[in-house]
């Protein structure tokens, strides 16, 4: 695998951890196309901040559309030969299916899943993004987005742990696990140059990315 120019990258985290951000800067520095997830079209969503356990099957299963029909699109207009970076995992909804679902409605969102899940290769390259929730809540509140300023601590710990305990049985691709805890890819010309000098370097396995702190 050569990460000159990857066909597949994905940058993934829980909520606040900088995904969006770095995609772009990223696709940029490859020369390739955002892939971008497009909260802000889902109209159950604020309603599932006010309201989790009412809201969040046709949440989710909006999700799910949306992201089965952006990687249609996608193939229709044959990005992979440009390549792309993406700031989800398609793998990545039923961690938020289980985590947010009754077992019924898991039971059906599961079986929906299977039947519309995209036959996409694996990524080049997973990055996962990691930070304590006291950051991530933070980074939350200085958004201008009023729903995710409904996000409360327990809630966000929650998929902060989720995202834990998949990335440690991950092994579908190569995967950069990030301390993001003070790193700013966005506003550090020199953090995001030492990131992207390591995804170039890296290659097959399970590797730690941990920038220094400025003094």
């Amino acid at each position: 695998m050569s990460m000159g120019h990857p066909s597949y990258l994905v940058v993934e985290g829980p909520i606040g951890a900088g995904k969006t951000s770095l995609v772009k800067r990223l696709a940029q520095a490859f020369g390739a196309k955002p892939l971008l997830e497009r909260p802000e079209e889902n109209p159950f969503l604020e309603r599932f901040y006010q309201s989790r356990e009412h809201y969040a099957l046709p949440t989710q299963l909006y999700f799910l559309f949306q992201r089965v029909r952006q990687i249609q699109e996608l193939k229709q207009r044959d990005m992979f030969s440009t390549g792309f970076v993406a700031d989800f995992l398609l793998d990545k909804d039923m961690l938020f299916a289980r985590t947010n679902l009754a077992d019924d409605e898991w039971h059906l969102y599961e079986q929906v899943y299977g039947q519309m899940k995209l036959d996409l290769p694996q990524p080049d390259m997973v990055i996962y993004l990691q930070a304590p929730v006291d950051v991530l809540m933070e980074r939350v509140r200085r958004r201008s987005t009023s729903y995710e300023r409904m996000i409360d601590r327990e809630y966000l710990q929650t998929i902060a742990d989720a995202y834990t305990q998949y990335f440690y049985h991950y092994a579908s691709s190569p995967l950069v696990i990030v301390n993001a805890t003070e790193a700013n890819f966005v506003d550090s010309d020199e953090d995001f140059r030492m990131l992207l000098d390591f995804i170039r370097r890296t290659r097959n396995g399970r590797h730690f990315f941990n920038p220094p702190v400025a003094a």
